[in-house]
């Protein structure tokens, strides 16, 4: 069996942060000052899929959200399939990877 090598979908996790932060009745203005950011545009680059947060920084995420971070992170999958965040193997992955140490 192949397993191809997993990575995340900036896109789809750009918009899964916009989501995560609507749920929670958050503004950009309001992150930004949770991060200390002089300015929002990181916070817009998240959302948008052209960059994504540092691991510190989707901890935080995490934090301010109160989701685990593989509820943030989306994994690309090959052709048409369709997974909640949760449950993608890459964030599974991820996750047991980072919360070892």
């Amino acid at each position: 069996m192949e397993q191809s090598f997993p990575v995340i979908d900036p896109i789809a996790t750009g918009r899964n942060i916009l989501r995560l932060r609507r749920e929670k009745g958050l503004s950009v203005r309001q992150m930004q000052a949770w991060f200390n950011f002089e300015e929002p545009r990181a916070i817009y680059k998240w959302q948008s899929g052209q960059s994504l947060p540092s691991v510190d920084n989707l901890y935080a995420l995490s934090v301010l959200l109160q989701v685990p971070m593989g509820e943030i992170i989306v994994g690309a999958l090959p052709t048409n399939q369709t997974m909640k965040p949760q449950e993608q193997p890459a964030a599974r992955f991820f996750l047991s990877c980072f919360l070892q140490y």
